[in-house]
């Protein structure tokens, strides 16, 4: 097909975007620019929705940032956003094309400053007390002599050693440890599982539950003992039926723990001596009555061995009285002989018997059976996690090829455009090229026509 076409024409060949492709090629350029960044302000406006999500601002003097927390990732947060508080929130930056703006996808936030900690502090203990949880009349009383003592605190730090040392001189109690992370994110989760884990302890484990629960840890900074400072730590101290002694930090540092506990210790040392009476005192006491019970053991015994005297002057000779018991043991030995050389011969041939039949091809068979059904089971999980995994690549793939199609060449064609090749095959994009051309072919979406150039420079 021949026919005539003007260079004048060329102009009117600008690209042309979908609202849906002009925003997926928007998305993809911000996601690439922006896969993780810092962002420091202030929390505006929190929701959290049926679905779990949290929806929030993030703004400072001049401008608001839309953010999202997802359902998954909210219980990993070390601070939970509460309008109000200034902090760093770490994520990705995306858009959301179904209104046209930007927002960041969070996955931590942390408190801008110590300013920040000591207001959300402050804020929570009036949030608590006002709902009672530090009134003296829910505090519980101490056991005096308590047999069983739970300790939560880390496993490798000084503080147990401290407690366990200062137990050591006093009345001895059984004592049981559940290790925990006393500093950073794990550190409150954890604190709060061991308090009720003790509290559900019943006839069914095979430790006693506590009598009295010691929560310590060493001192440190007010971001180092925040832990015991989150509601989901207080709320577990305020719910336990165990009385619990807090011993966080040095006697100068106070946590909203402190409040809620049945009582609080300057010191982990302390809170031995709280828990448990002064060995030597109570020794001295027992000692004392010790001493009354053997005077009057001694006397009952006295009185005792002047009445056996007496029977005894009543009583026959004692050769008389065992002289045929005598005999009838020396028959009773002699059997016992026999019986017990018959008795273990038994035992030999029964351990020979079992270490042949441990042997036996059919339980060799059995176990053999056993260890194929697994292998069967490990292969059937594997082909399964195989195709998952092809499945989800098919999808990607196909995903990938409709995009492919999407931005092509043909495309643009079917949408009214035209491609322009000189007589070597090369495409000419300007207006210069073309006109300096003997002919010209264009390539439209059903088909090619060569064009003879007028007006040739």
């Amino acid at each position: 097909m021949t026919g005539v076409f003007d260079a004048n024409d060329l102009e009117q060949n600008i690209p042309e975007f979908s609202v849906s492709e002009l925003s997926v090629a928007i998305k993809r350029h911000i996601e690439g620019e922006f896969t993780h960044v810092r962002v420091r302000g202030e929390i505006g406006r929190v929701s959290k929705p049926a679905s779990g999500h949290l929806y929030l601002d993030i703004k400072d003097e001049k401008s608001v940032l839309a953010g999202i927390v997802w359902k998954g990732v909210t219980q990993s947060l070390k601070v939970f956003p509460e309008e109000g508080l200034e902090v760093i929130a770490t994520g990705r930056i995306t858009t959301f094309p179904g209104q046209s703006r930007y927002q960041i996808i969070i996955e931590q936030i942390t408190l801008a400053g110590l300013g920040s900690l000591m207001m959300l502090l402050e804020k929570r203990k009036k949030q608590l007390a006002s709902e009672g949880l530090f009134l003296e009349e829910r505090k519980k009383k101490l056991p005096l002599i308590p047999r069983s003592i739970g300790i939560i605190t880390s496993s490798s730090g000084a503080v147990l050693k401290d407690i366990l040392h200062r137990l050591k001189d006093r009345f001895p109690s059984h004592v049981l440890l559940w290790p925990v992370t006393v500093q950073g994110d794990k550190c409150a989760f954890e604190v709060a599982s061991a308090i009720k884990g003790f509290n559900e302890i019943n006839e069914k484990y095979s430790v006693k539950k506590p009598e009295i629960l010691i929560v310590a840890r060493g001192g440190g900074s007010i971001e180092d003992l925040w832990g015991f400072n989150e509601e989901i730590v207080v709320r577990a101290a305020d719910q336990s039926s165990i009385p619990i002694i807090s011993a966080i930090g040095h006697e100068t540092d106070v946590t909203l723990l402190d409040f809620v506990a049945d009582r609080r210790a300057p010191t982990p040392s302390a809170a031995a001596e709280m828990a448990v009476p002064v060995r030597v005192e109570l020794k001295s006491v027992l000692n004392s009555l010790d001493g009354r019970r053997i005077r009057q053991m001694s006397i009952f015994l006295e009185r005792q061995i002047t009445k056996i005297a007496e029977l005894e002057r009543l009583m026959p000779k004692i050769e008389t009285l065992v002289s045929e018991r005598n005999q009838y043991l020396d028959m009773i030995e002699a059997k016992l002989v026999n019986a017990i050389i018959n008795f273990m011969n038994q035992k030999k041939l029964q351990y020979a018997k079992s270490g042949i039949e441990s042997l036996h091809p059919r339980i060799l068979r059995k176990d053999l059976d056993r260890k194929k059904d697994e292998i069967n089971s490990l292969s059937e999980r594997l082909d399964f996690s195989i195709k998952v995994i092809l499945s989800n690549c098919r999808i990607k793939l196909l995903e990938l090829e409709r995009l492919r199609e999407s931005l092509s060449y043909r495309k643009t064609l079917e949408r009214g455009y035209a491609i322009v090749r000189d007589d070597n095959n090369h495409i000419l994009d300007n207006f210069r090229d073309a006109s300096v051309a003997e002919s010209i072919l264009v390539e439209f979406r059903d088909g090619d026509l060569n064009v003879q150039v007028k007006g040739k420079r």
